[in-house]
């Protein structure tokens, strides 16, 4: 008993020299729903070829997309996998985006065409927790909500969602997932468009 005392007493010292406030975190385990392999084959169809594209944003870059869309890149590379035809013509880029809650992190999958409007979005992973506020939306396919759409549209939630599910945690997850949907154009037209046009 005092061996389990002292162990949980170094655990908790661990945790709050790294920073660590043990008592707001609480993530539960992974829900894989789609591999990250099927996302990007799924949302480039027509593709005969791959790529894998990694981008670091500059100071300039992260700053227009703070004061344009109020959001700051923290990651320092971000990874496109660019699906092209036979004659090397950008068919569509997949990117994934990860949102850390207190939930858990929610992971979605963005597929962008060359113009740089949405061909698909897929929540790829989230918690055990966060799972059951998503399923009623993820059964109706919220995301294809988005599909059309570029880093300049809305992304707010359409009335279809908060008729589905008019509870808060639900279109608190809804919305952040919608959030990473966004940032995915976002990323696509600042480090893939205005750098050359996706090609590779």
């Amino acid at each position: 008993m005092k061996s389990a005392r002292v162990s949980m007493g170094l655990i908790v010292g661990l945790a709050l020299i790294i920073g660590v406030d043990v008592s707001l975190a609480h993530i539960t385990p992974p829900v894989v729903l789609v591999s990250e392999r099927d996302a990007v084959l799924g949302m480039t169809g027509g593709s005969t070829r791959f790529f894998v594209r990694e981008v670091r944003l500059t100071s300039d870059e992260r700053d227009v997309i703070e004061r344009q869309w109020g959001w700051r890149p923290e990651d320092e590379v971000y990874r496109f996998y660019l699906g092209r035809d036979e004659a090397g013509q950008l068919v569509a880029a997949v990117t994934f985006l990860t949102e850390y809650t207190i939930h858990g992190p929610v992971r979605v999958a963005v597929g962008i065409g060359p113009d740089g409007k949405i061909k698909g979005a897929h929540v790829v992973e989230l918690t055990e927790e966060t799972y059951p506020w998503l399923k009623p939306l993820l059964d109706q396919d919220f995301t294809q909500d988005y599909i059309g759409r570029d880093s300049r549209a809305s992304f707010g939630l359409g009335e279809r969602v908060r008729r589905a599910s008019p509870e808060s945690m639900p279109q608190f997850y809804a919305q952040i997932v919608a959030s990473l949907i966004q940032r995915g154009a976002i990323l696509f037209d600042v480090a893939i468009l205005k750098r050359g046009g996706g090609k590779a």
